[in-house]
């Protein structure tokens, strides 16, 4: 065989004979490289460890923990818990096995309930199957010959799927021993490199999610290329269920839900009241700081206004249905764009007047499937912290910056350390279907929003085919304090609907322009928002956020007086109290206020009544001693003031 010539990304070129795979390179360069290698990427195109290289290519080669890698182990882990079942099950049918964030899950059809005991057996024999070092072998089949295959394997569920394939297309199977599968791949080339995995739990789904549909076992587990990575992973999911939104909402009496108002309809208790009025006096100052101007729109308006702004052609699945009023359709409202177009255009608009920036607190409705519905994180009934900027051309780079920074100072603010921004771009191949069928205007928008975010310095990934329908835009996604990925803020580009709406202002020249649109909600909804900063800070707030700011805690009923003095002083000064003057032990009170996630108790006893002192003790740092009441006030006044994060 002659020799061909193999490029490595450090630009450095290795030759070697024709047929070698990528796992024979790995072994050529080193033992622990062919050990920990998963998946390889073949001139730009992954493909398995076991893939002949047949002409001069470049090559990578990833370990398990890369993205690449981790997704490869997933895949591959979900196929190998496939096979584990039919060896424990064998009349159990298999259906769709994919990949999650951090996980994977597969869906089976078996008469056996899965228990936590199943669970484990299932586990088991995958590590039993791992150790035998089963290679991995991927071919590719017509579809036609693949009905003929897994028919004669009895597994109805995959020629349903193959079926809805044209009989000619060529798909790729995976082997491994007797069992076999579908799958796009790439997956490792030996059941040897799995290792580090867990399956988590169990739960019912209907096959393709219709409930009309054949009740399936679900089965979820995970893989890491390490054991330290798993069980780094596994303490952040226990962490996360006791950070679980919906629980810690419950206990900090924070919100409800309520089936005679309706699923994904919160109701917000005083004390989620209070964290959506801080976060919108946050808002309010930063947004004036910035030349925003406050406006208010109905809930309700006729259904032309999405029509025109083609919200009807494209979003409609998301809208409530319309109701007829006067024999005309109306709408609630999803958004609060079209509306603001509205009130652009009210006035006539110059050159000197732009931008103009319209902010709004506003509710919108939207109908999410019941399916998708997840505490506050998937509501019908959301409060937008929404704005439109409506700018020349020449001004949009520094508008769209400055909406950036603006993500920036909240970050640093709730102390989301990582972050990243998503540019979605389109899909020529959707234009006039998903996309409004502007080619020309697309490129050239999507390069004005590449440069903003390059002289920014911005932090972004480019993600084709999840633009808007009328321009491109930029999703942030954000990690918790525990690392739990969120999908938090937006930024939005709009070329079309500012021209359907004829929106215009007069130029320098004197001739009417149209004004580019940028939709921006650098906090979310307030749902969703307040969703993840309770599993971001578990609960304890920072002093300016938090609901109950003060406990109060007199020792005996001899100094309740005393402690209804100090509540009126800080009542005075706006700091939100709590006073315990129950006749219960002051160890009890403490306890009640640290389970109520109160951040500051004041204990209060003879002494410090005789002294006008408090004693202060912080939910995080525990006590800070005895303290002056104007001392204790003033430090409390300016950590609430400046928005601190500190908890000492």
């Amino acid at each position: 065989m002659k020799n061909i010539k193999v490029t490595l990304p450090d630009n450095s070129v290795k030759e070697i004979t024709q047929g070698t795979t990528p796992q024979g390179v790995a072994e050529e360069i080193g033992p622990g490289l062919a050990r920990a290698v998963v998946v390889a990427k073949v001139s730009g195109e992954l493909r398995d460890l076991n893939f002949p290289l047949q002409s001069d290519c470049s090559l990578e080669l990833f370990t398990g923990d890369t993205p690449e890698g981790h997704d490869t182990l997933l895949h591959s882990t979900a196929h190998l818990m496939a096979q584990a079942v039919k060896e424990l099950f064998p009349k159990a049918k298999v259906t769709i096995g994919p990949t999650i964030e951090n996980g994977f899950y597969y869906d089976f059809d078996v008469d056996t309930a899965f228990s936590d005991e199943v669970l484990m057996q299932i586990e088991k024999k995958m590590k039993e199957l791992a150790k035998y070092s089963q290679e991995i072998f991927r071919s590719e089949i017509s579809a036609k010959d693949a009905v003929i295959l897994f028919k004669n394997m009895d597994e109805d569920y995959k020629v349903e799927i193959i079926e809805q394939i044209n009989p000619d297309d060529v798909i790729s199977i995976y082997k491994q021993s007797d069992f076999v599968d579908l799958c796009r791949g790439p997956h490792v080339s030996n059941t040897s490199k799995i290792k580090h995995f867990k399956l988590l739990s169990t739960s019912g789904a209907y096959w393709r999610g219709n409930e009309n549909n054949k009740m399936l076992q679900r089965i979820y587990g995970t893989v890491f290329s390490t054991k330290d990575a798993l069980k780094e992973h596994l303490h952040n999911l226990e962490e996360a269920k006791r950070r679980d939104h919906r629980k810690i909402g419950k206990e900090m009496k924070l919100f409800t839900f309520d089936s005679d108002i309706g699923p994904g309809l919160p109701l917000w208790l005083p004390n989620g009241t209070v964290m959506i009025e801080e976060l919108e006096k946050l808002a309010k100052y930063t947004e004036k700081k910035a030349g925003y101007d406050q406006v208010r729109t109905p809930h309700l308006t006729k259904g032309t206004i999405y029509e025109k702004s083609g919200h009807l052609e494209h979003y409609k699945e998301s809208m409530y249905p319309g109701m007829e009023i006067d024999g005309v359709d109306y709408y609630v409202k999803p958004m609060n764009c079209p509306h603001h177009h509205k009130i652009f255009s009210s006035i006539p608009r110059s050159y000197r007047d732009m931008p103009v920036r319209l902010s709004e607190y506003g509710t919108c409705y939207r109908y999410e499937k019941s399916g998708q519905l997840f505490g506050l994180m998937r509501v019908r009934s959301l409060q937008m912290n929404d704005a439109h900027i409506y700018c020349s051309p020449n001004q949009f780079k520094k508008e769209f910056m400055d909406v950036c920074r603006m993500y920036l100072e909240y970050f640093e603010l709730f102390n989301i350390k990582k972050y990243t921004m998503r540019l979605s771009l389109h899909d020529k191949e959707s234009l006039g279907d998903k996309y409004v069928n502007e080619p020309a205007l697309w490129l050239e928008t999507e390069q004005w929003v590449r440069e903003a975010l390059d002289e920014g310095g911005f932090n972004y990934v480019e993600v084709p085919g999840e633009a808007a329908f009328y321009g491109p835009k930029i999703d942030v996604q954000v990690w918790s304090a525990i690392g739990k990925e969120f999908t938090l803020a937006t930024n939005q580009v709009d070329f079309v609907v500012p021209k359907r709406f004829g929106l215009s202002y007069k130029g320098e020249n004197g001739k009417q322009q149209t004004p580019i649109c940028i939709h921006r909600a650098p906090l979310s909804t307030h749902e969703r928002f307040i969703g993840f900063l309770i599993e971001h800070f578990g609960g304890n707030f920072p002093l300016w956020l938090a609901p109950v700011q003060v406990a109060i805690l007199p020792v005996s009923d001899k100094t309740n007086e005393y402690a209804k003095k100090i509540n009126e002083r800080l009542t005075d000064v706006d700091i939100r109290t709590f006073l315990d003057d129950r006749s219960d032990k002051i160890g009890a009170k403490i306890r009640n206020a640290e389970i109520n996630r109160i951040n500051v108790m004041l204990v209060l006893g003879p002494k410090e009544e005789k002294s006008n002192c408090v004693s202060v003790r912080r939910k995080i740092s525990g006590d800070l001693g005895t303290i002056d009441q104007d001392m204790l006030i003033s430090m409390l006044v300016k950590e609430i003031k400046d928005r601190s994060l500190t908890h000492s």
